[in-house]
């Protein structure tokens, strides 16, 4: 039988849930695995947390060193967050030959090509399922389920935080303020939540899908961005009665000569699977030139649904002989990653109550050669706050930008209240 030891870096929230399915299903793992996983040592400072958990002490300390000099250990698993030590560390492990598995998508995002450079020249693995969606196995999925297909498209709901705050917005009537705070009560959102609600943490996860996807280095940099910390009750009852639902999505898009990779709030239609996931569910919809479209849907965090994706990784990297290498990462290529996505929009207009407005704006969508699809004009708050809202046509981003900053300029316009892309 084959025994691999361990390490964990960290005992927070998913190393502790970690912890607990390895310890509690070690003698199901070898029945059923024929591989006998051993906690052979763990990094944490909070010495009573160990004992909580009942990790005998005798393997608890802070010195890396005990880790990387311990060759027993053939697995590291990362539980700290943010960039260091973590970096550090992992980058220590991989020159001693060890394999890493790690949940960080901020590091993993921004230093992956480091970890690969590293890891080619030692053997040594790179894991990372439950960097993106949680339990859901995403990664493997393109990895060892689509191996027969160029995956030409990319969509996903990958941050569980915002798709609660939007579900409660949109199922409840919510503000978006209140919808924040109920999921900071409930543990969703951090007391700083900017990574989640401006769309950081999808960027990171979209880069690592992206890349995986495409086989192609896809930095975080490159990715548009945009949160949903501006989003407004108002717009998502009028999507609604046009039949679309707000979902922040992560899209990217293999165009051949060039790729998109954006983050942004997105109306879908309601009829689209995407518009079903609620809560905290994260989901991720494929598209293949062989298979065509599939979704992955579940739990995208928690200490056990995370936990159950950390295990995963280092159950498979104990059954490897060699191990998988992404020499795409090390490539110093300028890909192409494109911002000026073509899409439909919602754009929502605060007007005055002024005859021919409407006209001067729809005026100047005629001279971009944008088309409108839909015109609403709703209930006037006032005669300085008359709503009409559009929904165009397919249209470059550049021109539409472009159309925004001239009717903004209109003498009867008081505001464009909303920008919002819309995606069928």
């Amino acid at each position: 039988m084959k025994k691999i030891g361990v390490a964990l870096l960290g005992l927070g929230t998913v190393g502790g849930g970690t912890y607990e399915i390895l310890t509690k299903n070690r003698e199901y793992f070898i029945k059923t695995q024929g591989i006998d996983v051993e906690v052979m040592h763990v990094l944490e400072r909070n010495t009573k947390r160990a004992e909580e958990l009942g990790v005998p002490l005798g393997i608890v300390s802070t010195d890396i060193e005990n880790v990387l000099n311990n060759d027993d250990i053939k697995i590291v698993a990362e539980f700290f967050g943010g960039i260091e030590p973590a970096r550090t560390f992992l980058l220590k492990a991989l020159e001693k030959g060890k394999s890493i598995v790690t949940a960080n998508k901020e590091l993993y995002s921004k230093h992956w090509h480091e970890f690969e450079a590293v890891a080619a020249k030692t053997g040594a693995g790179l894991y990372f399922e439950a960097s993106c969606v949680g339990g859901v196995p995403i990664i493997r999925t393109i990895e060892e389920g689509m191996q027969g297909n160029r995956i030409e498209e990319l969509k996903g709901i990958i941050n569980g935080t915002t798709n609660f705050i939007l579900s409660s917005m949109d199922e409840e009537g919510a503000s978006y303020s209140d919808a924040l705070k109920r999921a900071q009560v409930l543990g969703y959102a951090e007391f700083d939540p900017t990574a989640d609600v401006e769309g950081f943490d999808a960027a990171y996860k979209l880069s690592i899908l992206s890349s995986l996807a495409y086989h192609k280095r896809i930095p975080v940099d490159k990715i548009y961005r945009e949160g949903i910390s501006k989003i407004q009750i108002e717009d998502l009852n009028t999507a609604k009665d046009l039949g679309y639902t707000l979902k922040l999505l992560a899209i990217s898009k293999n165009k051949g000569d060039s790729l998109e990779a954006r983050v942004s709030p997105v109306f879908v239609p309601s009829s689209h699977p995407l518009a079903a996931v609620k809560g905290s569910f994260n989901a991720v919809y494929l598209k293949g030139d062989s298979v065509g479209d599939i979704m992955l849907y579940g739990r995208g965090a928690g200490a056990l649904p995370t936990g159950s994706a950390i295990v995963s990784d280092i159950l498979y990297a104990a059954r490897q002989s060699e191990h998988r290498r992404y020499p795409f990462m090390l490539k110093d290529e300028d890909v192409n990653i494109s911002n000026d996505f073509t899409s439909k929009y919602y754009i929502r207009v605060a007007a005055l109550d002024e005859e021919g407005t409407l006209g001067k704006i729809a005026n100047v969508f005629g001279k971009r050669n944008i088309n409108i699809d839909v015109v609403l004009q709703k209930q006037p708050r006032s005669r300085e706050n008359v709503p009409i809202i559009f929904v165009t046509g397919k249209a470059k981003e550049s021109l539409m930008q472009k159309a925004v900053s001239e009717i903004k300029q209109l003498s009867g316009v008081r505001e464009v209240v909303s920008l919002i892309r819309v995606e069928e």
